[in-house]
């Protein structure tokens, strides 16, 4: 696992930044999403600047605490990122990336 993007609470919003050897991405704001369509609907929207870049979605863990499953996706990427983000001890937040293993 890798920590690809660190973000803290802001105003409600969950801001930082998404940083890889190809994607350096600064003010990016989670932002949750009032009115979800349904169920599965992403409770969360992610933007860089004023692009939309992706969605997230609330879920929890086996140890019961709560993160959020983040697909990012933009047409400069090769293909989706896939990461979660978990708040951190200290209330800061760390978005971490694995990859599949498919």
């Amino acid at each position: 696992m890798a920590v690809i993007g660190k973000f803290q609470t802001v105003n409600g919003e969950i801001v930082g930044e998404i940083f890889t050897i190809n994607v350096q991405l600064q003010n990016v704001r989670i932002v949750r999403e009032d009115t979800p369509a349904n169920e599965e609907a992403p409770t969360h929207r992610i933007y860089a600047g004023r692009a939309e870049i992706g969605a997230a979605w609330s879920k929890t863990s086996r140890e019961n605490k709560s993160y959020l499953s983040l697909k990012l996706d933009d047409p400069s990427f090769a293909a989706p990122i896939f990461a979660n983000l978990f708040q951190d001890d200290d209330g800061e937040y760390s978005l971490v990336w694995s990859r599949s293993r498919s």
